[in-house]
């Protein structure tokens, strides 16, 4: 069985991205600096795209040769745990590590009720703000004079999930690339600055069709030419560094362990939250034990499944503050192989998804750190 790949939080995780990109324009954020580091230049356009992990980028490099080529001698880095998009996009927007930041899931427990938030929809009785109190590393670049700005959807201008990880940066809306090109060069024109910038399709294409499939390899291509345009119409003094917030794994309907079918799992466990391939188990008081025996016996070698204690101190989440721990999971299960958990019953949608992601797998967390 792979052996999973613990995050590199201080090293080379995503968190990591938006320090060291402070250092190279020469405003550091000023804790103790990571051991990412990247040319000196005057702006940064940082491009994110969601599900780029570096072995699915490795493993098709014939569709993307622009970014494949970069990949050739420049080192992966981590995503945080879990390997998911809030969580990660939440790291790299503030420069913390999950258990400081406090977005420790797609869904996770609002403490003190039965309700799970989901960070990517969000709950209007949620204060993003409250839930994640921590300045950004964005509004700290701002208040440190380097101009910041977001290009994302428009949708996305006001969001929770915006307000808790990219807060204290000018936003653009870009529905399409053309219109995300022309607002980079326009944001990045300025020194010194950073410009992010994102793409959600390529997830969207690997949840929906898997990371195998044709429409998912032409929106790999679409990706890599959209990357090569940017670079090409940026000046020479602007470095264009791409990321990705985690890879992807196909998930075959044999390879799921259904709740709701094994109703011992059900045993002990009073809210089910996380995603597929890692779950938040929350459980009924006293029964973490017999939850935890139960689930291993059941997912053998399929998963891992750990104490919230466990977890913590393999270093999964980072440094976890008291705010943040009833958030995480009694019990938490990463999944290991292609395997995952579902519930037809109370994520019916989820079953769906033919991609998934989540877990420590090297296809899960290994991500692209791409300087040109």
């Amino acid at each position: 069985m792979t052996a999973f790949v613990e995050p590199a939080y201080g090293e080379r995780s995503l968190g990591d991205v938006v320090p060291a990109i402070a250092a190279a324009l020469g405003h550091p954020l000023g804790e103790q600096p990571s051991r990412l580091t990247l040319p000196d230049a005057s702006s940064y356009v940082l491009f994110l795209v969601d599900g780029l992990g570096a072995e699915l980028l490795k493993r098709y490099a014939y569709m993307a040769p622009f970014l494949s080529e970069l990949l050739e001698d420049q080192t992966p880095g981590t995503a945080g745990v879990p390997s998911t998009t809030a969580t990660s996009l939440t790291s790299l927007g503030t420069g913390l590590a999950p258990g400081t930041h406090g977005l420790v899931g797609f869904t996770s427990r609002i403490p003190g009720t039965d309700r799970l938030l989901n960070a990517l929809s969000w709950a209007k009785d949620v204060d993003p703000v409250a839930w994640q109190p921590h300045p950004t590393a964005f509004s700290r670049l701002v208040a440190g004079g380097v101009t910041t700005t977001v290009v994302n959807k428009r949708d996305f201008r006001a969001s929770g999930l915006t307000v808790a990880a990219h807060r204290g940066a000018d936003y653009v809306g870009a529905d399409r690339v053309g219109e995300r090109i022309a607002a980079v060069l326009e944001a990045s024109s300025t020194s010194p600055s950073l410009t992010y910038v994102y793409d959600g399709d390529l997830d969207w294409t690997g949840h929906r069709f898997g990371v195998a499939s044709t429409p998912w390899l032409q929106q790999l291509s679409m990706v890599d030419a959209e990357a090569e345009q940017m670079r090409e119409a940026l000046p020479a003094h602007t470095r264009l560094l791409v990321v990705a917030d985690h890879g992807m794994v196909d998930s075959p309907q044999e390879s799921r362990v259904d709740v709701d079918e094994r109703r011992e799992l059900r045993d002990g466990v009073w809210l089910l939250g996380g995603e597929a391939r890692f779950r938040h188990l929350y459980c009924d008081r006293g029964a973490v034990d017999d939850v935890l025996a139960t689930w291993r016996e059941v997912l053998g070698d399929r998963a891992d499944v750990l104490t919230r204690e466990e977890a913590v101190r393999r270093g999964w989440f980072g440094a976890a503050s008291p705010a943040v721990l009833p958030r995480i999971g009694d019990v938490l299960v990463a999944c290991r192989g292609d395997a995952a958990v579902v519930s037809t019953v109370d994520f019916a949608y989820e079953n769906t998804l033919v991609g998934l992601h989540g877990s420590l797998t090297p296809a899960e967390m290994l991500i692209p750190i791409l300087v040109s």
